[in-house]
Formats: C-alpha cells, sequence, structure tokens
C-alpha cells in the first residue's frame, strides 16, 4: 500500500493559541485554557497503538495504561495514522476512519495533550491503495484511482466523517499552508480549499510520497525532493536533487519521520536508507542493503532500520555510521513489520510472537518494554504524538 500521512496536528481554537480546530472560541475567563469538549486534557502524551490481525479483529492499545479497546472487525489490508486518527484499509478496498482518542496539539511554544474515547468514524468508499493528508482544517484522501476528496477535520473531531464537498483529480495533494498543493502532470500547484487551481510552485516528475515537516512540504520526484515553503501567503518551491548515486540506489517513494523533525528517511531500493536533511537540504544514502522498514526518530537522533533477518539497526544521521544493533524478530521478517517513533521510543510488531517490541532508541536499543496486545498485530500506528 502506497499511502504518506502529513504532519497533521489535531485542531483546537484555543484562548491565546492561534490555532484552529475543534472545539470553541473560549472567551470566559472562567472557562479552562485548553478547553476541548468531551475531552480530557492531560499533563503527558497519550500515547496509543492502533492494531489489527488482518482478519477479524482491530484494537486500540493504550501505551499509558495498558488497556485495549476493540474498535473495528473485519479484514484489514493495512493501518496508518497522522497523529489522532487511524485509517484502516479494509479487505473489501474501503478506508476505514478511527478516532484513537488520544492526540496532541503543537503550538511551537507549547503543546497540549488530550485523551477521549475510541471510537470508529465509519469508512470512505475508494479504491485502494489511499493515501492521507491533512492539517488542522482539512483532511484529503487520495484514492488509488487519483480522485482526491476533502473532509471536514472540524466535524471529524465531533465524530462526523463528513465531506467538504470538494473533488479533483491529482497525482499526490497536501493540505499546507491554508491551501492545497497538489501534483499533476508534472508540477506542483497551489490551490485555494475550495479545490480551484492556482500558481506552480516547482516541477516534480512521477511524484511519489509526501510528508510536511516545520521547514514545509515535501513531494518525492524521480530527481529528488520538491520542498515547498509558504511565508505571509506565498508560496515558494525549491529542489533538493539526489546526489550521483541515485541510478544505483533507487528513488525514494515513501518518507517516514517523526512528527515535528526535518529529518526524514526512505527506502533506497536493494541498495539502504535514503536520509533526507530538509534544514541542510542534502540526501545521504546508507548502504545497509535491502531493509524491511524505516524510520527517522529526529534531526540529531538515529535513523532507525529493519533488515530481513530481524536485526534492528540505528544509525548517525549526520555522519551514516552505524551507532547500535538488536536482534528483534527470532526468524526472519515477513514483511509486515513496521517502524513506528515517538519522542522517546520506537515501536516493532512482531507478529510471529504476537507481541510489539518497545525500543528506547537514544540507548543503544535498549527494549524498554515487551507489549502483549492480545492479538497478532500484524498491522500497527501510533497515535497520540
Amino acid at each position: 500500500m502506497r499511502r504518506t500521512v502529513g504532519l497533521l496536528l489535531a485542531g483546537v481554537l484555543l484562548t491565546g493559541c492561534a490555532t484552529q480546530g475543534e472545539g470553541r472560541a473560549v472567551e470566559d475567563a472562567a472557562v479552562p485554557h485548553g478547553y476541548v469538549e468531551g475531552a480530557e486534557e492531560t499533563a503527558e502524551p497519550q500515547l496509543r497503538l492502533v492494531m489489527s490481525d488482518g482478519d477479524a479483529r482491530a484494537s486500540v492499545y493504550d501505551l499509558v495504561t495498558g488497556e485495549a479497546t476493540e474498535v473495528a472487525a473485519g479484514g484489514v489490508r493495512e493501518v496508518e495514522g497522522d497523529g489522532r486518527y487511524a485509517f484502516v484499509t479494509t479487505a473489501e478496498g474501503a478506508l476505514r476512519v478511527i478516532d484513537s482518542g488520544g492526540w496532541t496539539v503543537d503550538h511551537g511554544d507549547h503543546v497540549h495533550y488530550y485523551r477521549a474515547a475510541a471510537r470508529d468514524l465509519g469508512t470512505v468508499a475508494g479504491r485502494p491503495p489511499y493515501e492521507v493528508t491533512g492539517d488542522v482544517a482539512i483532511t484529503a484522501v487520495r484514492s488509488g484511482d487519483g480522485t482526491v476528496t476533502l473532509f471536514d477535520r472540524a466535524r471529524m473531531d465531533k465524530g462526523e466523517l463528513a465531506g467538504t464537498g470538494v473533488r479533483f483529480e491529482a497525482d499526490a495533494v497536501v493540505p499546507y499552508g491554508e491551501r492545497l498543493l497538489a501534483a499533476q502532470d508534472d508540477t506542483v500547484q497551489v490551490r485555494a480549499r475550495t479545490g480551484e487551481p492556482g500558481s506552480t510552485v516547482g516541477r516534480c516528475e512521477d511524484p511519489a510520497g509526501t510528508a510536511v515537516t516545520r521547514r514545509g512540504a515535501l513531494f518525492g520526484c524521480a530527481d529528488g525532493a520538491l520542498l515547498v515553503t509558504e511565508k505571509d501567503g506565498a508560496f515558494d518551491g525549491v529542489k533538493i536533487r539526489y546526489p550521483g548515486e541515485t541510478p544505483e540506489a533507487g528513488r525514494a517513494r515513501e518518507f517516514r519521520h517523526r512528527p515535528g523533525s526535518a529529518t526524514l528517511a526512505a527506502k533506497a531500493g536493494d541498495a539502504g536508507v535514503w536520509v533526507l536533511d530538509v534544514t541542510g537540504r542534502t540526501w545521504r544514502l546508507l548502504k545497509t542493503g535491502p531493509v524491511v522498514a524505516v524510520n527517522a526518530t529526529g534531526d540529531d537522533t538515529p535513523v532507525l532500520s529493519l533488515t530481513q533477518d530481524g536485526v534492528l539497526h540505528a544509525h548517525d544521521p549526520r555522519t551514516g555510521k552505524r551507532t547500535a544493533r538488536t536482534k528483534l524478530l527470532t526468524g526472519p521478517a515477513a514483511g509486515s513489520e513496521g517502524i513506528r517513533v515517538d519522542t522517546a521510543r520506537a515501536y516493532v510488531n512482531d507478529p510471529a510472537r504476537e507481541v510489539v517490541h518497545e525500543i528506547d532508541y537514544n540507548d543503544g536499543l535498549r527494549r524498554a518494554r515487551t507489549l502483549k496486545p492480545g492479538l497478532t498485530p500484524a498491522h500497527m500506528t501510533e497515535t497520540g504524538r
């Protein structure tokens, strides 16, 4: 399944905070700062794993309490997340949307953490593979036939899966800077939220893979990545081209990174792992050989990769030097294993042993916990970040 989830921050309109989304403007001084109707504000992140056995079971596992809540049934083929929501591709080809009930609102100089009950919002009809991107106001779902449908994030936050009525065709789309960035016909255009096309910000042949960082929005292109930035309503695009190893390595087609970080990782064909430093606007190729899964934990913290032999590796993103390795899986990787990361831990699902490994990536890949979710974690994503 080819899908990317941009840095989607849960939307909340807070007194004294310049963010919009779920909740309401609070002008009454008696109402606490950060009020969100129906949710509890907490002192720490409400991290959760949304998992499925690929058959009849799916659940939300609370990493704080260890409790699991069943949220969906039926065949599941893929699970991805955006920080709060999990997007589940079903065996019938629809996209099920699950509110995990844990999310973080990041205002740059401070954050708010919330928890609520997990719930199933329903399904979106379409054709896989799906790509889901979004921001505090809009969630964009691109179906495998190229059709993009926009959903109202504020209504999603209230439990209603409602479209905005906007649909159009694109090869890739990212809501960004109160606009839509849409790749089509080898270019990236800035569109209004109502879908009307506008100015072109750069060329991007054969777009595949998107990401949103604090430095801008990214589109993976045949010759590198197109970085789109916005300032005072003006958009600009710059190409970060691959170095000379590109033909040998193969291009990046799906980016992974920790929300808020400007360092990204992607598979580089059979050659290894691409590391993209958005701040420095450079690529580095880690010649690890083929990998099953990758992720980047931060700008100055390890790039993680899982190889076919079940070994988890850590590399320095600046130098490319391997700093740690640990054997996680008892047998060869099945191909459904993934690496999910937050600010302190990484999670690797191990379907063969029906467990999830919690890894302290800042302590030599120390295994902090072995989680037993009560089902076979064939597919997994993390929320609450």
